[in-house]
């Protein structure tokens, strides 16, 4: 009960989170756009007088406004980190199920109803606003059981990994049916995978294959 719990509040600070993304996507939008003062442009001109081009109190609102979300997004994510660390202890502490299980066994995708419009943000800190790196994603999954020595562990897939995309497999409909026949057709061959580690999205390549264990890949994603 305390793991479904703690599983339920996770998700909910990842719902929140989400929400940090999307307001602090909006920001970046406005104050990148052309001609905008970026996120550290200066707001006077060549002469030392305040720009007229822009509004330079919402500018600087906004700026502010940014850094508080940027801390919150810390803070939260440092969260949702030791929760799924404590999930993770739980797991291998208590009885071990029947592991390896691929998703079109026994998984229950991590779909979670009004998350439906999650989005994360990645972003790079620099000094001009055209090095800003933002990413946009839609995390459909969250790993929750990972065999050990199975092909998706092997591959360097970890407990707590959200799934943003899984070949050409994206949020959506008929998530189940989908991965497994993504998996199926790609059986031997290396599948490039997107996933959310710790707040950053990461690029791996995972490779569906035979072994000693149940399906194809030996992981379990649920909400």
């Amino acid at each position: 009960m305390v793991g479904a719990n703690l599983k339920s509040e996770t998700m909910k600070l990842m719902d929140k989170r989400s929400a940090m993304e999307a307001e602090m996507n909006a920001i970046i939008e406005q104050l990148c756009q052309p001609a905008g003062p970026g996120l550290s442009g200066n707001l006077v001109d060549s002469e030392g007088f305040p720009r007229a081009d822009i509004d330079i109190p919402v500018v600087r609102a906004q700026r502010h406004r940014l850094a508080e979300l940027k801390n919150d997004h810390q803070e939260i994510t440092e969260k949702i980190n030791v929760n799924i660390q404590v999930l993770h202890s739980a797991k291998l502490t208590s009885t071990p199920k029947d592991s390896g299980v691929e998703t079109n066994q026994n998984a229950s995708v991590a779909t979670a109803g009004a998350s439906a419009s999650l989005q994360n943000l990645v972003l790079r800190d620099s000094s001009s606003a055209n090095d800003v790196d933002m990413i946009s994603s839609m995390p459909f999954a969250m790993v929750d059981e990972i065999a050990d020595a199975s092909p998706a562990a092997e591959d360097g897939l970890q407990l707590g990994d959200q799934i943003v995309k899984f070949g050409n497999v994206k949020a959506g409909d008929s998530l189940l049916q989908r991965l497994a026949s993504e998996a199926q057709a790609n059986q031997g061959h290396p599948v490039p995978v997107i996933i959310m580690r710790q707040g950053a999205l990461l690029n791996l390549s995972l490779t569906p294959r035979t072994w000693q264990g149940r399906g194809l890949l030996g992981y379990v994603i649920s909400t």
